[in-house]
């Protein structure tokens, strides 16, 4: 028999200017495993965060800041495997903080 209401397909939202600010920092982060002493993508990661907190703070979102300013530290600390995966946890930690606001659950 078939279902007479199948599942809906789980679709991510649509990137607005954080999302894309999220998922820029993100593919920027992953990028540093492969050449960890790239000062100038360090660089553009400051830029990316500082938007990203100025834009959460725009929208209202209090904890975006805050871990902006956690991976701030991180980027000025020397390349080490262990930074660059606080770098990638922590644009994982606004990509799913943006993702659960634009589905409402925040």
């Amino acid at each position: 028999m078939s279902d007479p209401n199948p599942p809906r397909r789980a679709q991510p939202p649509v990137l607005d200017t954080l999302g894309k600010l999220c998922s820029d920092g993100k593919q920027l982060a992953d990028y540093l495993w492969q050449v960890p002493k790239d000062d100038a993508a360090r660089e553009r990661l400051v830029a990316i965060l500082d938007k990203i907190a100025a834009e959460g703070t725009k929208q209202g979102r209090k904890e975006m800041p805050r871990i902006c300013a956690e991976l701030k530290t991180a980027t000025k600390a020397s390349p080490s495997p262990q930074q660059v995966d606080l770098l990638v946890n922590g644009f994982d930690r606004l990509m799913g903080l943006w993702q659960a606001a634009k589905s409402g659950l925040l």
